[in-house]
């Protein structure tokens, strides 16, 4: 007799693994439909802001302080003298560069140990279905949902290097005019507060990207170390490169119900995708994460009687996401399509807006207290 599930969570990265512990506090019973291991070295590093910790340490499964580095200052440049910096008042930092590899490992070890969740091999009945596969999620093509995509002229490079500086806790930042258009280059802190290691997100023309991906390591650090200017002295890559495109995208519908009437919704890169410039990716599946666990509480009070699929849930759900994550979809998108302007007059209004911002110390902080929260 097949085993019958209150909720069937698609996708066991970060958002699913999440959702499946949080779910599981709530006595749902919870599969978890795993993905095949990839072979490939994971590269990635991700700026988590208090909300994410926040949610992780409630889980149990936050890095240590080696794996999770407080960023204690953020130094961005414009392409024409343009500057901003960004301070921490505190030594928690603004953020924290998180290790993907090991906090994947935590959350893994996590669900591993919680008897209300079942690792699935492949998708299962349940009143509820939360599809959390990516951005090329095959469950939200066979529903028919429409995808609307936006693609940048843009792929992000991304890589970790040894650095002879230390970074001291910076992440630092540069937005510059390049021959193929606009390239955004990120270094951002990892291995503690006196690290050496940094996590490169380089969003470049895709001419250019292909070219740094083919070019052999030495060449690559060299041209990263020019267009760093040498802020954290000679650079050694320490792993591979990884490439991907990169889009504004957002589902149209969040929920629905299959054929047979039970209910599905997504979340995560399988609900929207935003440009890496601001480092809010992961940020935001999580924070769909902790708004759908949050209005499936209401099932423990007035609400006991309703189903975890009911339509009620799922529509709070969508409307609040969608709600929250407006005004952040329209700065990313905004700020992208600022720098990569070639008129020489919208380059020159950019750079003085920077350094015109960063002089207003009181704005800097109340703008760095919604982007951080």
């Amino acid at each position: 007799m097949a085993e019958k599930f209150d909720i069937c969570i698609r996708g066991d990265g970060m958002v699913g693994r999440s959702l499946a512990l949080l779910l599981a506090r709530q006595r749902l019973r919870v599969g978890l439909v795993t993905s095949p291991t990839s072979p490939r070295e994971d590269v990635r590093a991700y700026s988590l802001n208090s909300a994410s910790r926040d949610l992780l340490t409630d889980l149990r499964c936050w890095p240590d302080a080696t794996h999770a580095t407080p960023v204690q200052q953020m130094r961005v440049w414009g392409d024409d003298g343009g500057f901003i910096r960004f301070n921490s008042d505190t030594q928690q930092g603004l953020t924290w560069m998180v290790d993907v590899p090991v906090l994947e490992a935590q959350l893994a070890q996590a669900v591993r140990f919680q008897p209300e969740i079942t690792l699935l091999n492949q998708a299962a009945q349940a009143e509820l279905t939360v599809i959390c596969e990516g951005r090329h999620s095959a469950s939200r093509a066979e529903l028919g949902v429409h995808f609307e995509t936006l693609p940048y002229q843009q792929h992000a490079v991304a890589a970790r290097l040894e650095c002879s500086a230390a970074h001291r806790g910076q992440a630092f930042q540069w937005f510059t005019q390049g021959e193929h258009g606009l390239e955004i280059l990120a270094l951002l802190p990892l291995g503690g507060a006196q690290g050496h290691t940094v996590a490169l997100v380089w969003s470049l023309p895709p001419p250019r990207a292909s070219a740094m991906l083919a070019a052999t390591s030495q060449d690559f650090a060299l041209a990263l170390e020019q267009a760093s200017h040498g802020v954290v002295g000679h650079m050694q890559l320490s792993t591979e490169r990884a490439m991907w495109p990169l889009q504004l995208a957002c589902a149209h519908r969040w929920t629905g119900r299959f054929a047979n009437g039970k209910a599905w919704a997504l979340a995560g890169d399988a609900a929207h995708n935003i440009h890496p410039l601001a480092g809010l990716g992961l940020n935001l599946g999580l924070a769909d994460v902790a708004e759908l666990a949050q209005v499936l509480t209401a099932r423990q009070g007035a609400d006991y009687w309703r189903s975890v699929g009911d339509t009620v849930f799922l529509r709070r759900y969508e409307r609040a996401r969608k709600a929250n994550m407006a005004p952040t979809w329209l700065a990313c998108d905004g700020l992208q399509r600022l720098f990569a302007h070639p008129n020489p007059t919208v380059q020159l209004l950019r750079n003085w807006g920077m350094k015109g911002f960063d002089a207003l110390s009181q704005l800097k902080r109340w703008i760095m207290q919604q982007a951080t929260h």
